[in-house]
């Protein structure tokens, strides 16, 4: 990057930094603050940077920050769609397609997201891919923030990798596939013909898993908009609940959460997540 183009970076990231409140991000405000909006360690912890990473970035210092790392950066300053494409032309990366784990979260849908304190939740893509999740979602789920290319797509993996099924009883994949199928199809449609990613993504599916090529050949179709899942955690058992879906407009990008079914114990289960956290967790999902 040009010493220019880092300096205008470190001071659009201020500028957003600055206009934010803590409240508007799920942070205690505290008494005493010293700065408007944020904190610089405030937006590192949001992002999942150090503090000194970000204070180089903010000076107009450091190392050309990776696509990851803007996501996490446009996610925590809560950027509109505008400035998250400006935020990508600063550190010249190229914008990314919608759709990819490295895509815009709607501010609305973080929004929402923010506020689901009590339950677990995540925003995923119309091919499956989980953009972002809450900690308690991390709890119940795994953390999905590592996965790249086709394997961020939890779809892909579903049928690609068969460790992935694990998180679910053997009794429920044959209905999960059959979900899995018959959203991929309608997401896929309305994205129309021109879309290379939905269509290549299936086509890599068709020849890979006789079983997805068997299921697509049926042209079932059906949005998945909420459903019931078993969900073998490693510690608590076996959790049942309620997934409920929320589609953003343009039906690119959905909010899911998770309830307990009522007649279950899945209730106190749940509220058992904030206390053994993530460290349980030894494989992703």
């Amino acid at each position: 990057m040009r010493a220019t183009g880092y300096a205008e970076l470190g001071a659009f990231l201020r500028s957003r930094r600055e206009r934010i409140r803590p409240e508007d991000v799920g942070l205690v405000p505290g008494p005493r603050r010293r700065v408007p909006g944020l904190r610089r360690d405030e937006v590192a912890l949001l992002a999942g940077a150090s503090v000194d990473y970000y204070n180089e970035l903010e000076r107009g210092a450091g190392s050309q920050p990776s696509e990851q790392m803007l996501a996490a950066l446009g996610r925590a300053l809560r950027l509109s769609d505008d400035e998250w494409r400006h935020l990508f032309h600063l550190a010249e990366r190229p914008v990314p397609p919608a759709g990819g784990a490295t895509s815009h979260v709607q501010p609305g849908m973080l929004d929402l997201l923010g506020r689901l304190t009590s339950t677990p939740a995540k925003v995923i893509t119309d091919l499956h891919v989980t953009l972002v999740q809450n900690p308690l979602a991390v709890a119940m789920l795994g953390d999905h923030s590592h996965f790249t290319g086709r394997h961020a797509s939890f779809a892909y993996r579903w049928f690609m990798d068969p460790a992935s099924r694990a998180i679910y009883p053997e009794a429920d994949h044959g209905s999960q596939s059959q979900a899995f199928v018959a959203d991929l199809r309608a997401g896929a449609a309305r994205r129309g013909s021109k879309d290379t990613e939905a269509r290549s993504m299936i086509a890599e599916l068709q020849d890979g898993s006789a079983e997805f090529a068997e299921l697509w050949a049926r042209h079932d179709v059906a949005f998945r908009r909420r459903g019931r899942k078993r969900v073998n955690h490693p510690r608590l058992g076996l959790l049942d609940v309620n997934c409920l879906n929320l589609f953003s407009e343009d039906g690119r990008q959905r909010l899911l959460w998770f309830t307990p079914t009522p007649g279950t114990d899945s209730a106190e289960l749940l509220d058992l997540l904030t206390v053994i956290g993530t460290q349980s967790l030894d494989a992703p999902s």
